[in-house]
């Protein structure tokens, strides 16, 4: 049995300066999410006054962090290749290459 795909669904294309900066700072947020858990965690089981201090600081720490990253997000645009490549996708359906 022959089967026939089409070549053009497999693109090969590199990503520009813009998705990598984009995707190292979705990287540092999740870091930095998880490292927030682990320092809620470690101040909700600690006793000692010095490790709750210590556990405080970590976790302002760690706040400030998480804000800047944010702004930083905030700051980038979404990419234009996102938005142009959900429209020719909503326009052009399945169902419509078929009944044309």
């Amino acid at each position: 049995m022959k089967m026939y795909f089409s070549q053009s669904s497999r693109v090969n294309r590199t990503l520009s300066e813009k998705e990598i900066a984009r995707n190292a700072l979705l990287s540092d947020l999740e870091k930095t999410k998880k490292a927030l858990e682990i320092a809620y965690a470690g101040f909700d089981n600690v006793t000692e006054p010095d490790l709750i201090d210590c556990y405080i600081y970590e976790m302002n720490s760690v706040l400030k962090r998480y804000k800047f990253l944010m702004e930083q997000a905030a700051a980038i645009l979404p990419l234009p290749e996102e938005n142009t490549h959900s429209a020719a996708l909503n326009a052009e359906t399945p169902v419509t290459t078929l009944t044309v």
